[in-house]
């Protein structure tokens, strides 16, 4: 066992003098010296406006934040097959949108008492004129939508949405990070 680790410690020595060697000779241990400048920062633009008319059965792709009024599936629907072909969970974050895509993930706001949760759209629905999005009982409660509210005024602002062809786009309600670099002098 003695032998094993000399040799290996020998041959790791003899690497690194090695590498270091070749590093220094070929310049690859040659540091940059910190750039000087201050740091300037700016945000993106901020996300589209605010929309609250979708045409119903087309797809809305834009990723803009829409206004309007929220409900949950009745008990009726909890494991049923949805759109997407996976059962309804009541406990889940799954909703149901006419017009966002399926696979699309959203931020749900109740307008009135500021709460939210995230979701994903996995059924179409809701059928009822006025209404965006049908969260799942679970989901509603955590947002403040009871069965004595039942309805409330709510802004979804899609995430990421699922495109047609596989890809994923940024929505409305992603977060922006701020891009920053060192202005030059």
């Amino acid at each position: 066992m003695r032998k094993v680790r000399g040799r290996f410690l020998r041959l790791a020595a003899e690497m690194a003098l090695l590498t270091g060697g070749v590093l220094g000779i070929v310049g690859w241990a040659y540091r940059s010296p910190p750039v000087a400048g201050p740091l300037v920062c700016s945000i993106p633009p901020p996300s589209p406006p605010l929309s609250t008319a979708a045409v119903p059965g087309h797809p809305d792709l834009s990723g803009r934040t829409r206004l309007g009024k929220a409900s949950f599936y009745a008990h009726s629907f909890a494991h049923r097959v949805m759109a997407n072909g996976r059962r309804m969970n009541p406990q889940g974050d799954n909703a149901a949108s006419r017009t966002l895509p399926l696979g699309t993930t959203a931020k749900v706001t109740n307008l009135r008492t500021g709460e939210s949760a995230i979701v994903s759209i996995e059924d179409r629905g809701p059928y009822v004129d006025g209404r965006i999005v049908d969260l799942s009982p679970a989901t509603a409660r955590q947002i403040g939508i009871t069965r004595r509210v039942g309805v409330a005024e709510v802004k979804v602002s899609p995430i990421s949405l699922r495109l047609p062809d596989g890809d994923v786009k940024a929505g409305a309600g992603a977060p922006r990070a701020p891009v920053c670099r060192v202005a030059r002098s």
